[in-house]
C-alpha cells in the first residue's frame, strides 16, 4: 500500500507491506543523509498507533523501517518486540531490500487475508490536546474516537446534546444539560466537539447559535490554547502561507475562555452575551457562595457580589429574551480546592432561582452522592432524565476501559474490592508500585516509544518528598511541561518539574510517575488518614470537605495515565520525624495487597 491513510487526522504513511502476520511500515526521507530522532519518531508513532488502534493489527506484528535513502549503512538494533512492535530499523536505499527480505523470512501465514486487514475497523482515542487539534481543522468525533455501546456511547451523549439545543432554540426556552461521568470518558471531548459544530455553522452562514467552551481549569485552558495556536501555524506553514502565532492565539481565545475571564466581563456589562450556548468544564469546580464572594471583594473590588458561580453564569444566560443553552461538563469525585461547589450547587442554584429552566440529567445522577435527592425532588417535573447524558466508559486508558473503576476501587481502601478490579486492567494496562523513584523513572522511559509522553506527578500536600528532589509547590510552566519535546528541561519529559492535581485536572500522559507522600495514609481499618504539612510537622485534617479535597488529588493523579503508571511509596527515613517509615509503610503494604506488583530497585 502507497500513501496508506491513518484515518484519525489524515495522517499518511509512506508505504505498508503485509507479509504473512508481518506488517512493515516504513517512512521515505528521500536526500536524507542522517536518520533523524525525529523522522524515528515519526515512523514508530505510525506503527503504535496502528498497533493500538487498528483491528487489523491485533494479530499481526508490526516493523517499523526508517529509510534515509543517501545515509551511511548502519546495522540496525535487533531486539526482541515489545507488545507486538518491534524496535525500529533503518536503511538506505541499499540496504532496504535486506531488510525487508530478513522480516519476511520470520512470517507466518497471515491470520487475515489481506481484503480483511483493509476493511478492518480503525477505532482510535487521541489525546484531549489530538482530539481538540482535530476538531478545531473540522473533523467530526465519529472520525477521531472510537464509539462504546448504548448509554456510553459518545455519540449518542452529543446527539442528545444536539437535540436538547434544537429543542430549545424552536420552543424558545432555556435548558441546562448536566452530562456526567467516570475520569476520562470524553466529557470533555463532547464539549469541544459541540463547540466546533456550531463554529463550523457560523462559518456556513448560520447565524444566532454562536457557542463558547468555557473551563475554570486554567492549565487546560492554557495548553489548549496554545496547541491550537501551533498546530494552526504549522498548518499555515505547511500550505506555503504564514501565519503569525499571537493572531493563531487570538482566534483561539474566542473558542476556549476562562470562566473567570467570562465572569468578570458580565459583572460589568449586563446585556447578553454573544454566545447563546455556553459549555462549562469540569462545572463541578465552580465557586460556592463564599469562595466567589470572598474572591470578588478581595481580587475584584466588587462588594456587592452575591452568588455563586453557578448561580451567576445561569443569570448571564438567562439575560436571552428567547432560548439559551448552558452545558455542565461534570466530573464525579474531581473536586479537589477550597470552595469548589460540586453538582449540588449547581442544582440549588435551579432550584431557587431559576424555575422556568427546563434541566436534563442522566438516569444515573441520582444514585451518585453529588446529586442530593432533596434537591432533585424539588425541582419537580422539568426535570428530564436521558440515560444518554452520563459517560461511563473511560476512553483515556484505551488499553483498558475499567482503568477508572480500577481507582475508584483503589481509593475506596478495601483491598479486596481493589485487587478484584485490578486483576482486570494488570493484565492490558501495566501498573507497578516500587520504593525506588530511579527505578520508576528506568522503568516508563524504558516503556516509553516514539513520542508517547511521561511525566512524574504528586499531590499538591507531598511536601515531604523533597528529599527525592520532588519540590511541590514550585510553579510548573503547563504548556511547556505538556507540549514541548525532549530537548526542552520545562516538558515533562525530563523528570525535573513534578506536576500536581491542579496542573493535570482534565489533561492526560502516555506513562506516568506517581509519587505518594505521607499526606494520604492508608489505615488498617480500611479508611484514610488526612494530613496536611504546616511549618515544620504534620497535622491532621480533620475538616471533612477538606479530606475529600485530599482524597480526589490523588484520584485525578492515578488517572492520568493513557498507557501505565508507576506509583513510588518511599522508604522514609527513622531519623527524620516528618518522614518517619510509619507514613509511608501501611500504603506500600495496601497497594501490594491489592495485587499491584512490585517493581525491584534495580532498573
Amino acid at each position: 500500500m502507497f500513501e496508506f491513510v491513518i484515518p484519525r487526522i489524515g495522517k499518511r504513511v509512506d508505504n505498508l507491506l503485509l507479509i504473512g502476520d508481518q506488517v512493515i511500515v516504513i517512512e521515505f526521507k528521500v536526500g536524507a543523509g542522517t536518520y533523524d530522532r525525529s523522522a524515528t519518531c515519526q515512523v514508530i508513532d505510525y506503527a503504535l498507533d496502528l498497533r493500538n488502534f487498528h483491528e487489523g493489527c491485533r494479530s499481526t506484528w508490526l516493523n517499523p523501517v526508517l529509510v534515509a535513502t543517501d545515509a551511511p549503512f548502519r546495522v540496525s538494533a535487533s531486539g526482541a518486540p515489545y507488545d507486538q512492535v518491534y524496535p525500529t530499523m533503518v536503511a538506505n536505499r541499499s540496504s532496504l531490500a535486506a531488510i525487508i527480505a530478513a522480516i519476511a523470512a520470520r512470517a507466518s501465514p497471515p491470520t487475515v487475508s489481506h481484503r480483511e486487514w483493509l476493511t478492518a475497523r480503525y477505532r482510535p482515542t487521541p489525546t484531549i490536546i489530538k482530539a481538540s487539534q482535530a476538531l478545531y481543522q473540522g473533523h467530526q468525533v465519529a472520525e477521531i474516537t472510537h464509539a462504546e455501546a448504548g448509554a456510553d456511547n459518545l455519540g449518542a451523549t452529543t446527539a442528545a446534546i444536539a437535540g436538547i439545543i434544537d429543542q430549545a432554540r424552536r420552543s424558545s426556552r432555556k435548558a441546562i444539560c448536566l452530562v456526567t461521568g467516570v475520569p476520562g470518558a470524553g466529557k470533555t471531548l463532547a464539549g469541544l466537539n459541540l463547540v466546533c459544530q456550531h463554529r463550523q455553522r457560523e462559518g456556513e452562514g448560520v447565524a444566532g447559535e454562536h457557542a463558547v467552551f468555557l473551563s475554570g481549569n486554567g492549565p487546560l485552558v492554557d495548553v489548549l490554547r496554545e496547541a491550537l495556536a501551533l498546530d494552526d501555524v504549522s498548518r499555515a506553514k505547511s500550505k506555503g502561507g504564514a501565519l503569525a502565532k499571537d493572531e493563531a492565539l487570538r482566534r483561539t481565545n474566542h473558542f476556549i475562555q476562562s470562566i473567570h475571564h467570562f465572569r468578570d466581563a458580565y459583572v460589568k456589562d449586563l446585556s447578553p452575551p454573544v454566545d447563546q450556548i455556553a459549555v462549562y468544564d469540569e462545572a463541578q469546580r465552580a465557586w460556592d457562595r463564599e469562595q466567589a464572594m470572598d474572591f470578588m471583594r478581595t481580587k475584584r473590588g466588587q462588594s456587592h457580589f452575591d452568588q455563586s458561580e453557578p448561580a451567576f453564569l445561569i443569570s448571564v444566560m438567562d439575560r436571552h429574551p428567547t432560548w439559551a443553552v448552558i452545558v455542565c461538563l461534570i466530573g464525579g469525585g474531581q473536586e479537589i480546592n477550597t470552595g469548589e461547589a460540586g453538582l449540588a450547587e449547581w442544582l440549588r442554584a435551579l432550584r431557587d432561582h431559576f424555575p422556568h429552566w427546563l434541566v436534563h440529567v442522566s438516569d444515573r445522577l441520582e444514585s451518585t452522592d453529588s446529586a442530593p435527592a432533596f434537591v432533585m425532588a424539588e425541582l419537580g417535573d422539568r426535570v428530564v432524565r436521558d440515560p444518554s447524558l452520563h459517560l461511563g466508559v473511560s476512553l483515556r486508558s484505551f488499553r483498558s476501559e475499567r482503568m477508572s473503576t480500577g481507582v475508584a476501587a483503589l481509593m475506596s481502601g478495601r483491598s479486596e474490592a481493589a485487587a478484584q478490579e485490578l486483576a482486570c486492567i494488570l493484565p492490558r494496562f501495566p501498573i507497578v508500585v516500587s520504593r525506588s523513584l530511579a527505578a520508576a523513572r528506568s522503568w516508563v522511559r524504558a516503556h516509553a516509544r516514539g513520542s508517547e509522553r511521561y511525566g512524574q506527578l504528586a499531590s499538591s500536600g507531598g511536601k515531604r518528598l523533597k528529599p527525592l528532589g520532588i519540590v511541590m509547590g514550585l510553579k510548573v510552566d503547563p504548556c511547556c511541561w505538556f507540549l514541548n519535546d525532549h530537548t526542552d528541561v520545562r516538558s515533562s519529559f525530563y523528570l525535573e518539574d513534578t506536576a500536581s492535581e491542579f496542573d493535570v485536572q482534565g489533561l492526560e500522559l502516555d506513562w506516568t510517575i506517581v509519587a505518594w507522600d505521607g499526606d494520604l495514609i492508608h489505615q488498617p481499618d480500611g479508611g484514610w488518614r488526612f494530613r496536611a504539612f504546616k511549618g515544620t510537622k504534620w497535622q491532621d485534617i480533620r475538616e471533612e470537605a477538606a479530606q475529600c479535597y485530599r482524597l480526589n488529588a490523588y484520584r485525578v493523579l492515578l488517572t492520568r495515565a493513557r498507557q501505565g503508571m508507576a506509583i513510588v511509596v518511599p522508604h522514609g527515613d527513622p531519623n527524620d520525624p516528618t518522614r518517619l517509615p510509619a507514613f509511608y509503610d501501611p500504603t506500600w503494604a495496601y497497594l501490594t495487597r491489592a495485587g499491584i506488583p512490585e517493581l525491584l530497585d534495580a532498573p
